[in-house]
């Protein structure tokens, strides 16, 4: 885990090999500052030194701390580069992950726990991370520093630590191992509420128009108090490190202000090394802070750690098998060999079973079909987004494995049932299908589209802003812009998934004819639910339960079909 997190230094390496350099210098000034202090009462003040050594001392420990200072500052600023290019290139490496990730590797993580892991668990392990290279090193080299300083002293006043700093160390061990099953527990109810937020966020209008807000208040509200006790059972062992620390530590300066006082009355000892050894029990005692403080990052990062590298570990199961193709999808041609699939993986659990049929180039095809026939999950398996059980997919003579993902998919052009844009103007959303196009044909897909007139009613035509999503548009707008943006890409195979649903039928019918008459060599493939949008294709295939139900001209499927000839009658009849 530390390993593959490690590479993400990068080119940050090198701030976050200086930061301990320089905490090891600032410990030296620090722990050799109280025993110049000693040296001055001692030597200085009480004894023959005068003003002279006790200028000189004093002058040589300002001097110190300046040193000690300036170390402390350019550490903090070296610990800061280190940490948050150490975060920018873990987020980085995240992201890119995940844009190489399948439907089903996101089902598996879940959106709302992807967004988490980018956001939280990064700046979980950055702190850490900062922490450890600095406070790391410091806390350490402190305690170790006070320790041998404090024996130099005196050595029966210094043996209190050998009891005090086991008992310390015992106790954060402990605490540790039982707090990590709790911070880990506490980051999955953080994916709750975040898909509870997302959810609330993304069908707000939903939420509105059934005057739901009550119950989605008080859903929040549960799952903000899951995540309040989750962050009580895990932080409530972790606030124990400071009381037993500072009960162990005052227990420690009581003794030996007690016994080096008694050793000054007797006159083993001096006062100046008394003073010293009292700043050397507040450098361990801060020491031992420092690294209460650490193990409590240690505890929550490596919940966060193990998340991020879950992530960066996952297998993804649809990338090119053969890297080195140069394959280019030359026509639409779509064959389907006995083509099985399941979401599960399992052949006892088929969502799509033994299809098998032939599109030719430039055909149009029509997909009719119950709700949960599988229609959707049938076109999916076209650009490979997700990948057949068994049987085999061949597109434009080859199978879609033998093609890489980007020359397959760039020859492969969907217009998804949930119509998606993106923060940006109209232009920007357009050049998604083809970023070289030029205003004119931009306009012209627009019109094929029947999205030229409405845009342009618009105060700022192309250039209007559309909101995150597209929230400035309708449905039907939406729909049409992005049915022009797919064929600005002018593809080999283009697939519009129930993409005209929020039109009426006389701009369905006129997008249907711009497309036949201006993509002529490009296969269509058209999911519908009315049978007006795919009656005059090529062929139309009737899907059911995930089976091939019919496969035929309109006219043939009306004599041979039952399934396709109520779905008729019943529209026509919804239509007098």
């Amino acid at each position: 885990m530390v390993k593959k997190l490690a590479g993400c230094l990068g080119e940050y390496k090198k701030y976050a090999i200086l930061t301990p350099i320089i905490m090891i210098g600032e410990v030296v000034m620090e722990v050799m500052i109280p025993f110049v202090m000693a040296q001055i009462i001692d030597k200085g003040i009480q004894g023959n030194g005068g003003i002279a050594y006790t200028v000189k001392m004093g002058l040589l420990m300002i001097l110190m701390a300046l040193v000690s200072l300036s170390f402390g500052a350019l550490g903090g600023t070296f610990a800061a580069r280190a940490g948050m290019g150490f975060a920018k290139n873990i987020r980085e490496r995240l992201f890119n992950k995940v844009q190489d990730f399948s439907f089903s590797n996101i089902d598996k993580f879940s959106t709302a726990s992807l967004v988490t892991r980018l956001t939280t668990d990064v700046t979980n392990t950055q702190n850490a991370f900062m922490m450890l290279i600095r406070m790391g090193v410091r806390a350490p080299f402190m305690l170790i520093g006070a320790l041998i300083m404090s024996f130099t002293i005196s050595t029966k006043l210094s043996t209190v630590f050998l009891f005090a700093v086991p008992v310390l160390a015992i106790a954060l061990v402990l605490i540790s191992q039982t707090a990590y099953p709790r911070f880990k527990a506490m980051l999955k109810k953080y994916d709750g509420m975040n898909a509870s937020v997302q959810e609330n966020l993304v069908n707000i209008r939903v939420v509105k128009s059934y005057v739901r807000e009550k119950h989605e208040i008080t859903k929040f509200k549960e799952q903000a108090d899951s995540v309040r006790k989750a962050q009580y059972a895990a932080e409530k062992l972790v606030i124990m490190t400071m009381p037993i620390m500072q009960l162990v530590m005052y227990v420690t300066i009581v003794a030996i202000i007690w016994i080096g006082g008694n050793m000054i009355v007797d006159g083993d000892f001096a006062i100046g090394q008394l003073s010293s050894m009292i700043s050397y029990v507040t450098q361990i005692l801060m020491s031992l802070m420092m690294l209460s403080m650490i193990f409590i990052m240690i505890i929550i990062s490596r919940a966060s750690m193990n998340r991020i590298v879950e992530v960066l570990d996952e297998e993804i199961d649809i990338k090119d098998i053969h890297e080195d193709s140069k394959l280019k999808v030359k026509d639409g041609t779509v064959i389907f060999k006995d083509v099985n699939f399941s979401y599960s993986g399992k052949e006892n659990n088929l969502t799509l079973e033994h299809l098998n049929f032939e599109i030719k180039s430039g055909e149009t095809i029509g997909i009719i079909g119950g709700t949960g026939s599988a229609k959707t999950t049938l076109v999916q398996l076209i650009p490979r987004l997700y990948d057949v059980l068994s049987g085999e997919v061949i597109i434009g003579g080859y199978s879609v494995q033998d093609y890489t993902l980007k020359n397959l998919r760039e020859e492969v052009a969907m217009v998804l049932q949930k119509n998606l844009l993106f923060s940006g103007t109209i232009e920007e959303n357009l050049r998604w299908g083809n970023e070289e196009a030029s205003m004119d044909e931009l306009m012209d897909a627009c019109k094929k589209a029947q999205a030229h007139d409405f845009i342009m009613a618009f105060p700022d035509g192309y250039q209007t802003d559309l909101g995150q999503g597209g929230v400035n548009v309708s449905g039907g707008q939406k729909q049409r812009i992005c049915i022009a943006r797919a064929l600005l890409k002018q593809p080999k195979i283009l697939i519009l998934d129930d993409s005209t649903s929020a039109v009426d039928t006389a701009t369905d019918s006129k997008i249907r004819e711009a497309m036949q008459s201006s993509l002529k060599e490009t296969t269509k493939i058209i999911i519908a639910q009315r049978i007006t949008s795919v009656m005059d294709a090529d062929k139309i295939i009737v899907l059911d339960d995930g089976k091939m139900n019919g496969f035929g001209t309109h006219d043939e499927l009306m004599e041979t079909n039952v399934i396709y000839k109520e779905v008729y009658d019943s529209q026509q009849k919804g239509d007098k």
